[in-house]
Order: structure tokens, then sequence, then C-alpha cells
């Protein structure tokens, strides 16, 4: 499953994400973190010292390897540097698994041992001093976004993102990659504010969307939580002495976080759990197509010289069915034929 972790700045969201990591490797459960946040702290809160989550390899820095490794064998893709950050897979691409090692995963992402078992966690790296005036940050998440335009996960398995504050993810298609988005959100008029705009941003494309009202302190805030967001208020944190322990870099075991944390972190695998169910592989890989038609309008084409249209497979949709094909993980024939949308 495809989860990520959303909300404005200050608001919860690299803690809250954590913390599902760490119940998720305690159930034993395979899982790959990926810290796609502007301001790196994934590792951190994971348990790193400052000078291990320095060292974590940049994603961004390695987009070449990313991207001659997932071209496999794609005849519409002539040249790696011609792919850019929506390039779909087609026959012949490399597809990523969660449990598999390959090259992407050897460069980018350290193993990490939890209590319950490892985790392998990514980072797309920071934004620099050298990158102030001549860079995007879009472009070191861009590498995320291929990676999850290439991943066939299925059941019970786990990817899960930090996301940069705010609505800076709607910059990019890649909202859409997610089985489900949690929204971390305040009981302040701010803190809902960033539940607004995804909620608007994201209705036409069927975004799962469940908020997570963080820094809770009683029934009025829960009042405050439910007649901002209705219904899709999933569960609330409140004050954690854990985790207060673990910012200042003692952490306790993970079996002796409150109950109550607990029991709302269950309640967030429950609800992403229950998104498989919904899965449309056919839609995901339209929106994907889709958003890549446009980029390559509006950037890409003039980019790279190429005419990136021409890297559409017709007659291709990404299904976790093709993780079964072949030990080097090309991707094979369609499972079904798919309308290229327009525009």
């Amino acid at each position: 499953m495809k989860i990520a972790f959303v909300g404005k700045g200050g608001s919860g969201k690299t803690t809250l994400s954590s913390l599902f990591v760490r119940h998720l490797a305690a159930a034993g459960a395979p899982v790959v973190a990926v810290d796609a946040d502007i301001n790196q702290h994934l590792g951190a809160a994971l348990g790193l010292s400052d000078e291990e989550a320095a060292a974590l390899p940049a994603m961004g820095a390695r987009l070449p390897l990313i991207k001659e490794y997932l071209r496999g064998a794609n005849p519409r893709i002539a040249a790696a540097d011609s792919m850019i950050k929506t390039t779909p897979p087609g026959a012949g691409s490399r597809l990523l698994r969660i449990r598999e090692d390959n090259p992407v995963y050897e460069a980018c992402a350290r193993t990490l041992h939890l209590e319950g078992g490892p985790v392998r966690l990514m980072a797309t790296g920071p934004f620099t001093e050298a990158d102030l005036g001549v860079a995007c940050y879009h472009s070191k998440v861009g590498a995320v976004e291929l990676c999850l335009n290439h991943l066939v996960d299925g059941r019970g398995e786990y990817l899960v993102v930090d996301m940069t504050a705010g609505s800076d993810s709607f910059a990019s298609g890649m909202f859409t990659r997610f089985d489900m988005t949690f929204l971390v959100a305040e009981p302040t008029r701010k803190g809902v504010s960033v539940y607004r705009q995804y909620k608007e941003y994201a209705r036409d494309f069927g975004v799962a969307l469940k908020v997570v009202g963080n820094k809770v302190q009683g029934p009025d805030d829960v009042d405050f939580l439910r007649a901002e967001v209705g219904d899709d208020l999933l569960v609330t944190v409140g004050h954690s002495d854990w985790v207060r322990a673990m910012e200042k870099g003692r952490p306790p075991r993970f079996e002796l976080l409150e109950a109550a944390n607990r029991d709302a972190l269950a309640a967030l695998r429950e609800a992403a759990d229950g998104s498989y169910e919904r899965r449309d592989w056919a839609r995901y890989t339209e929106q994907m197509v889709h958003f890549h038609l446009r980029n390559a309008e509006s950037w890409g084409n003039a980019k790279t010289g190429v005419d990136l249209a021409a890297q559409v497979d017709p007659g291709f949709v990404l299904h976790e069915r093709l993780a079964e094909e072949g030990a080097d993980g090309l991707a094979g024939a369609a499972v079904s034929p798919l309308p290229v949308p327009a525009g």
C-alpha cells in the first residue's frame, strides 16, 4: 500500500509518519519509508543521529541511475536521459517491488533495524544553499514520483512517504500516486486550511483522504475538527510522553507508546489496508499518463528535445500481477487495453 502523510509545516506529520512506520515494523510488515520533505527529519524521527541522517544517500543525486534501471528494455524510451519524473512504464520497463533487492535500493536506501523488523529508508536529499536560485525542490522529489510510477506493491506491503509541507505536493501529479493520504491537522484555523486546499485539488482525482487530528487537548478540539472536516476525521492524537522522549533522542521501547496512540496507529493501518479493495490500476495508469502528457507539453518536450508522448505505451496497464513476471523485473505485456487521455 502506498501511503502519504501531508500537512502544514509544524503539524507533526513527520512525527506521525515515523510512528506509523514503527507501528508497521513492530508488526513485522515489509516497509519502505521515504523522506520527501524539504526539511529532512524522518531519519532522525526513526532514531538516526544527525550525522547518520545527513549521510543518507540523496535520491535526487542518483536520478540518472534510477532512470537507467527503470528504463530496462522499454523500446519506447530511446535513452534514459529522455525520461522525466512522470515517465510511465511500458512493456520492457523495470518495475520496483517492496520486498526485493535491486540497484535502486542499493544506491538510495539504508536499512534501519527497528523493533520488530528492518525498514528501508530513502530520502530525496535536502534543499541546500547551492540550490538557492538555481534549482527547484520538486526536481529532487521527481525521483520519488518516478519510482512510484514503477512500483508494483501488494497487500500487506507498505511504502510510506513523508511529503513536503502544505499544498506544494500539487506542483506535480505525485498526490495521485497513493492508496491513502493522511492529512495531519492541528485544531486551529490554520491547521485545517491545508485540508481545504487538499480536498479541493484532489476532488477530481479520486484521492482517498483522511484527517489525523494532532495536538488535540480535549473534547472542544475534537468538536472543532469534526465541524471543519466532517467524516474525513479518522482519529485524533494528543500529548505523548513517548514522543517527547523520542524528540530528545531517548525513545523508550516502542511497546511503551501510550495505549490511545497505539490504537490510533492501528486505525491508520486499518484505513490504509481497507483501501486495497478499492484499487483501480487502470485509473492509476491513466492518471500517470495524463500528468505525463501535461508535463511533456508544458516543459518536458522542450527540455529533452524528444516527443515524450511517444513514451506512452497505450496498451500497458500497471498491475501487481506484473510483479510475478521475470526475475529481472521487466514488465511484460499489458493486462488490458488502456485509452490514452487527451492532454
